[in-house]
């Protein structure tokens, strides 16, 4: 079977050699068809794009949003170089900026401190007018009064005003339309440009801006962004890379066409099936580019080994493609196989990088064993000799691994242990303010948010009465004061809004502004009476809307958070909804939802959703090793070093980062497929010196390290500084999953250098005795 392969790869290596131009012409012909796609991408500006259609908290979220105002919102952060800004001039700002804020596209709703609808009585009327109507003729006392209010006032304080009044926020309710993909930047762009015609005016306001309309406009920001960095750093990476490590420059040249025309492929592909762009599937173009670089340098390698032996060009390429059409098929299959598995993840966008990389990927392998050996055979190729001494690193390794099997394997064995125990020092924790990095507005804005007037993360609850209009039942609106009471006294709670406050607003209004009557009406028609009196009085867009729902058979409670971490998050909205159940009326028990929350638990349920694609990709891979090796002793021992680089990788993260977040989920998979790329060449080499050549374990070890050895160095070097490249990515969930892919191959090399030979060593005595004491290549010359 072995010697009918090698005749079918030797025939097929002629046949392309000599239709090398008919093969360039497909070739070119089908790319350039793939590559059309590309005219169909376009980049989403959607969070919930990040969950899957049957995620129970985006489900949730949306049936919340239903109910009540949708809460894609623009938080306008103004805070004065000096001084509060209960003053003349910085009221005037407010409240310019308030009517101005109207103009946003798609703008149903401003809130800020000059228009809260403030309740005042009047003999036997109830006034309710805007805090600050008119600045021109405020007196310090007006001014005092309104301060006064600000502070005193539960429902805006810590939400649209800062405990020391040196910072407020106008905040802008969106009603985006369905379907229109323009709507949401279209609105932030004008937000953007009503921000910076402030600064302008202003030079002594800072001014920030935030909520969930900009965190969306992030996405494509931060997509965006990182192709137009990361593109030509690692385009320039590969270019040093290939000159120094292959010393050739049409070698380096057919092997960036492979990796262009790789991506390009992959990109029209995601083009024609209507993949959105999103941080993760756009950095896929950076992954096939890295990963497009291993079957050629492989390819390549052994065609200038074989050439400096004194073989002809032609020779060389037949040769080569023998002996390395089975393992860069195999690592081909592998990787793709690693990627695919993403599509059990229960974040779309992980899924969409995967078939991207996937496609790429095999891209990467057709044009590798088609289009690169057509053009190598076409273009002018000199290969200069190499002195042995320059040529014998990897022999010397070898030699050095076989003297020293014992020590490695017990030191390595002890490594692995050490490092996979630091896996416990790793917390899980999703901040979607921290998805990105200080280079994107968003992040800078909404962090100055968080320090100075309020928090970014909400958990929403719509908490039920039974019946229409039980919002105003008296036992209903007690327990839920003692819900909104119990939640101000948790850790992390900045604010909580809720229809409770209004209603003691309105009691005490009622009876004469006596602030001993600031409690909740004990009689149900009579607070359906004050409800109905001060929605009749609102101004439009300043509607109960927003708090209660079309019947009045619910209300909503927002609870705003610090910087809490994600895991705090989900326990504390699972809390809430314990409390409603133990303490509230049975229609009252809600879940907690909101956008927050669903990032809370993605990363939660990403890893669970990923178990079974990861053990599915562990199984083929395996399955894959077995049958190509024909041999299950060989398929189990590369099961040791194809899974403990992984291991040891999020030992390494737990001891210097401690935290990951969504990446954790995806790493396991994708790392499986690109690791195995060593340990599969290093393997393939090995079992052919055993079988073709008939050599002893020890002979086989250094076949393998002299022919593959610089190959498998080149190619780890190249995926680890292309993945490494990630780092730099604006998006915390590509840098992550860059940083900790490079760790792991980066150990997968280490682990197959160091740990595999010996393993052999150790299991695989067949035929020893028969060649045992054959001398070495270099042991014959002497």
């Amino acid at each position: 079977m072995s010697k009918f392969m090698d005749n079918l790869w030797v025939s097929y290596g002629k046949a392309v050699i000599r239709w090398r131009w008919l093969v360039l012409l497909l070739s070119l012909v089908a790319v350039l068809g793939a590559a059309s796609g590309g005219r169909h991408l376009a980049f989403t500006s959607d969070y919930r794009v990040f969950f899957s259609d049957e995620n129970p908290q985006l489900n949730a979220y949306e049936s919340f949003q239903d109910i009540y105002t949708k809460t894609d919102n623009i938080l306008f952060v103004l805070k004065p170089e000096n001084g509060t800004v209960f003053t003349p001039q910085w009221l005037e700002t407010v409240r310019e900026l308030t009517e101005q804020s109207w103009q946003i596209p798609s703008s149903i709703r401003v809130d800020s401190i000059t228009n809260f609808q403030h309740t005042e009585a009047e003999e036997d009327d109830l006034i309710v007018a805007d805090l600050v109507e008119e600045t021109a003729q405020l007196s310090q006392e007006d001014l005092e009064k309104i301060a006064r209010i600000s502070r005193s006032e539960p429902a805006i304080m810590k939400r649209l005003i800062s405990d020391d009044g040196r910072t407020t926020g106008v905040s802008v309710t969106l009603q985006l339309p369905q379907d229109d993909g323009t709507a949401l930047r279209s609105a932030v762009e004008f937000a953007e440009r009503m921000a910076n015609d402030l600064r302008e005016a202003h030079p002594d306001l800072e001014v920030a801006l935030t909520g969930l309309a900009p965190l969306s406009n992030s996405f494509p920001r931060a997509s965006q962004a990182d192709m137009q960095t990361l593109i030509p750093l690692m385009f320039g990476i590969i270019v040093v890379a290939l000159l120094l490590f292959l010393r050739s420059v049409v070698g380096t040249i057919m092997t960036l066409l492979v990796v262009i025309f790789s991506a390009m492929s992959a990109m029209g592909f995601a083009g024609f099936t209507g993949i959105p762009l999103t941080p993760p599937s756009a950095s896929a173009p950076t992954i096939i580019m890295t990963i497009a670089i291993a079957d050629c340098v492989h390819i390549l390698v052994t065609m200038f080994h074989e050439m400096r032996h004194g073989k002809s060009k032609r020779d060389a390429i037949v040769e080569s493609l023998r002996v390395n059409m089975q393992p860069v098929f195999l690592t081909s299959i592998t990787t793709a196989i690693g990627f695919l598995s993403l599509n059990f993840s229960d974040s779309p966008p992980f899924g969409d990088l995967g078939n991207i990389s996937a496609v790429g990927v095999m891209a990467a392998w057709v044009l590798s064993v088609f289009f690169l050996p057509a053009i190598v055979a076409i273009l002018p190729v000199r290969v200069k000799a190499v002195p042995a001494e320059k040529s014998s690193v990897m022999e010397r390794l070898g030699e050095f691994v076989i003297r020293q099997r014992q020590k490695l394997l017990i030191g390595m064995s002890a490594l692995i242990i050490g490092l996979t125990s630091m896996i416990s020092l790793i917390t899980l924790d999703d901040r979607f303010v921290e998805y990105f990095d200080e280079s994107i507005p968003f992040r800078v804005d909404s962090d100055f948010t968080r320090e100075n007037l309020t928090g970014i993360y909400q958990i929403e609850y719509s908490v039920g009465s039974g019946d229409s209009g039980g919002v105003s039942d008296p036992d209903y609106l007690l327990r839920l004061e003692e819900f909104a009471q119990w939640y101000r006294t948790q850790p992390g709670v900045i604010h909580v809004n809720t229809i409770t406050d209004t209603m003691k607003r309105l009691n005490k209004s009622m009876h004469a502004d006596d602030q001993d009557w600031y409690i909740l009406p004990d009689n149900r028609e009579l607070a359906a009476q004050y409800l109905l009196l001060y929605e009749m009085s609102l101004p439009y867009g300043l509607d109960l809307n927003s708090q209660i729902n079309v019947d009045k058979s619910a209300s909503r409670i927002t609870v705003t958070l610090d910087n809490v971490s994600s895991n705090d998050m989900r326990l504390m909205a699972e809390a809430g909804r314990e409390w409603l159940r133990e303490n509230g009326l049975e229609p009252m028990v809600a879940e907690g939802t909101g956008a927050s929350v669903m990032f809370a638990y993605i990363a939660d349920r990403n890893i669970k959703s990923m178990l079974g694609g990861t053990a599915l990709a562990f199984v083929l891979i395996s399955f894959s090793m077995v049958l190509a090796l024909r041999s299950l002793k060989f398929g189990l021992i590369s099961l040791i070093p194809n899974m403990v680089p992984a291991a040891m990788a999020f030992g390494v993260w737990g001891l210097f980062v401690g935290q990951v977040g969504l990446a954790v989920s995806v790493i396991a998979a994708t790392s499986l497929g690109l690791i195995v790329d060593a340990s599969v060449h290093f393997l393939s080499k090995y079992v052919r010196a055993r079988r073709e050549r008939e050599e002893s374990p020890e002979d086989a070890i250094r076949y393998g390290f002299k022919t593959v050895g610089m190959a498998l160095w080149v190619t780890t070097a190249v995926l680890v500084m292309g993945f490494a490249v990630l780092a730099f990515s604006s998006f915390s969930l590509n840098a992550d999953m860059g940083l900790l892919t490079a760790i792991t191959i980066g150990f997968a090399l280490l682990v197959d250098f160091l740990l595999l030979p010996p393993l052999l060593l150790a299991f695989d005595r067949k035929r020893q005795s028969a060649s045992l004491d054959r001398p070495t290549a270099s042991q014959a010359a002497e």
